[in-house]
């Protein structure tokens, strides 16, 4: 049985499947012909959705989408991995893409294909990267593209008080999209302050408890906090901190920043600091 509030990948895709796959693809003369299963064997995830589409150039073939929260090293093997797999049990090409919701660490590069070498044989996987905050937020209401509507706040260009209202406007404006407000909510309060957030549109946790980013979006939120108190502790100790030295906190587990508050805390010098950070 489905659930009430649904707001993970296939439901957002499920809004305007023509207009994804021809959005992804960057052809327009692609349409979507089914949203197929996406669960092989041992590997059940909330986050990818499998598309059949179709052009008269290429005929059937299918469209893998990984919407991920924030890339990761191991993002391009999974790509390889979904890719055969699916290639594999619906026997159809594929046109794997892979859409950034958030932007990683800066100490990490984002890459579109997976390469291996091993004994001479070598393994191969292309495939597309979206970066959601280098799309321009006006593309999603001149195409329309209403999955893309409760991301708008993090879109380039989309975090200006108006703009967030008119994605708001756009969802209360149609029933199937006002489960989306939630997590519209609370990619604005990346941007704007969250009493404002709050003011202007519904904040239900309840409903954003739905989503397959959930507990990645809480862990963010805790990092976030940690870094900046581990931020604030050595500036009241040391005073201006080098930006290098902010740059290697982030991306850093809650547990790994909690240990160098500790050493923030114990240590003589931002020196000594340093020389623990950087080992």
């Amino acid at each position: 049985m489905a659930k009430v509030a649904d707001i993970g990948s296939k439901r957002l895709i499920n809004l305007a499947p023509d207009a994804w796959v021809k959005w992804v693809t960057q052809r327009p003369e692609v349409v979507a012909k089914e949203i197929l299963g996406s669960e092989f064997h041992w590997i059940s995830r909330e986050t990818d959705v499998l598309v059949k589409a179709y052009s008269a150039t290429h005929g059937d073939f299918l469209v893998l989408n990984e919407l991920q929260l924030r890339y990761t090293t191991q993002m391009p093997l999974r790509m390889r991995a979904y890719a055969a797999l699916a290639q594999e049990r619906y026997r159809l090409p594929t046109y794997p893409v892979l859409i950034n919701i958030l932007p990683p660490p800066s100490t990490l590069t984002i890459v579109n294909s997976y390469e291996q070498e091993f004994l001479g044989l070598r393994a191969i996987q292309d495939y597309r990267v979206i970066n959601l905050w280098e799309i321009d937020a006006e593309i999603v209401f001149q195409q329309p593209l209403p999955s893309l509507l409760p991301f708008v706040p993090i879109l380039q260009g989309g975090g200006e008080v108006s703009v967030v209202q008119r994605a708001l406007q756009a969802l209360r404006a149609d029933a199937q999209l006002n489960e989306l407000e939630s997590l519209l909510a609370f990619f604005a309060s990346f941007v704007l302050d969250t009493p404002l957030v709050q003011q202007i549109m519904r904040w239900d946790m309840a409903v954003l408890r739905e989503s397959p980013w959930y507990n990645e979006i809480e862990q963010r939120g805790i990092q976030q906090g940690a870094r900046r108190q581990l931020i604030r502790v050595l500036e009241q100790r040391f005073g201006e901190i080098p930006h290098e030295v902010e740059v290697r906190f982030e991306g850093e587990s809650v547990e790994k920043l909690e240990n160098l508050m500790d050493s923030a805390i114990a240590v003589n010098s931002l020196d000594e600091f340093v020389s623990i950070l950087f080992i």
